[in-house]
């Protein structure tokens, strides 16, 4: 995970580079998250029944949160299951943001949920992560937006593309929406891992540095799958500077018609907000910033030296390389690579440094170890061939 300093001019040169509307920079003052981060938006997974919402509602809002959401239209992976109460459950919506004054949100998946949202006067769309990573059904849902004054929020796609989710946001704003927000909810896998969708944190924090005055929300429900885990999840997007959550919670959950096992009760969740820390994102304390601008000099002077060590790395493999073509070795010894992880492995544990880390390094340094071997031996081919082609 890649951290970099917050340089507004350099920010802005990126921004225009990738062809963000220039208008994205003053997006975040629309989301009222700055005076009372982090923004809450929760509510039930799905619209099940007019008690459901109204009580699930009432008791969010005891727990300060800021939007009411709720599934209407259930895009489900197969057929059969619960797959949302539709327009019905929009007219209890209209009613719930009138009698308890609290702002909803819905997803929608076509032109036609758009029109349906916008006549029962939904306050805030969000597109989902399997209508993102369409991008044909991405462009009708922003021309169906054309015009409309109503606030997007758009989820990450299902697989981890990062310009996938970037041309969404560009799609629904070239349309002239100009309140957008992202959230993030994970990546699906085909791995096993311990969460329901892998967070991926690089990918979000990239997004908020190509598109710095987008609005970034986490969903830890999707996240997580599980109402345990959400807690740590939540707090590390905190720490991450993100300016709002998206929280799935049901009054029953155990009566839920749909993803059950990853909401929380409005009293859980309660209890989950009340535990979170804040941080600021800096300090005014003269001292802190001096000795903190110190570390980071530090880690500046070891950055130079990295770099500088991996050039050497290379220059050794280009070597291997020449060596390898002139005694017809293959370039890829897996011996060899498997006594470089064992051996970094072990001396990076006893360092501190853990042993992902260490594996995700070196296998991209490995990689880039291979194309330069493969390089020189191509340039040594190149080279014979026209050594050969002169004696001739």
């Amino acid at each position: 995970m890649i951290f970099t300093r917050f340089n507004k001019r350099r920010y802005l040169t990126i921004f225009a580079h990738v062809s963000i509307m220039p208008e994205f920079i003053a997006l975040n003052k629309w989301f009222p998250s700055a005076k009372q981060r982090p923004f809450l938006i929760s509510g039930p997974c799905g619209a099940e029944s007019r008690e459901q919402v109204f009580t699930t509602a009432s008791l969010l809002k005891e727990k300060g949160v800021n939007m009411f959401r709720a599934g209407i239209w259930k895009p489900r992976t197969r057929p059969g299951s619960f797959e949302g109460m539709g327009e019905t459950a929009l007219q209890w919506l209209q009613d719930l943001r009138v009698e308890l004054d609290i702002p909803v949100t819905v997803e929608v998946a076509s032109p036609a949920h758009i029109e349906l949202a916008l006549k029962y006067n939904i306050d805030v769309l969000w597109l989902g992560a399997r209508t993102t990573v369409n991008p044909f059904l991405v462009q009708e849902m922003a021309t169906a937006l054309k015009g409309v004054s109503v606030p997007v929020m758009i989820k990450n796609p299902v697989n981890p593309d990062l310009p996938l989710w970037m041309g969404a946001i560009e799609r629904i704003a070239k349309a002239g929406v100009e309140k957008i927000a992202a959230i993030h909810r994970g990546f699906s896998a085909y791995e096993n891992s311990t969460y329901r969708n892998k967070p991926n944190w690089e990918i979000p924090i990239e997004l908020r540095r190509l598109m710095p005055g987008i609005p970034l929300i986490c969903d830890p429900s999707h996240i997580c799958g599980n109402t345990f885990m959400q807690r740590y999840i939540a707090q590390f997007a905190l720490d991450l500077q993100y300016d709002g959550l998206m929280i799935e919670s049901h009054y029953k959950p155990s009566e839920a018609l749909s993803d059950r096992a990853q909401q929380l009760t409005p009293d859980m969740l309660g209890e989950l907000m009340q535990s979170l820390v804040v941080r600021n994102p800096t300090t005014n304390n003269a001292i802190a910033l001096s000795r903190l601008e110190d570390m980071r000099d530090q880690i500046d002077e070891l950055d130079d030296q990295i770099v500088t060590l991996l050039a050497e790395r290379m220059r050794i493999a280009r070597l291997i390389g020449e060596y390898k073509f002139h005694h017809n070795m293959a370039v890829l010894q897996p011996e060899r690579w498997q006594e470089i992880i064992s051996t970094r492995t072990g001396n990076a544990v006893s360092q501190k440094l853990t042993e992902e880390f260490i594996l995700n390094l070196y296998t991209i340094i490995h990689k880039e170890s291979i194309y330069q071997q493969t390089q020189q031996m191509e340039a040594e081919k190149q080279s014979d061939n026209l050594e050969k082609e002169s004696n001739n």
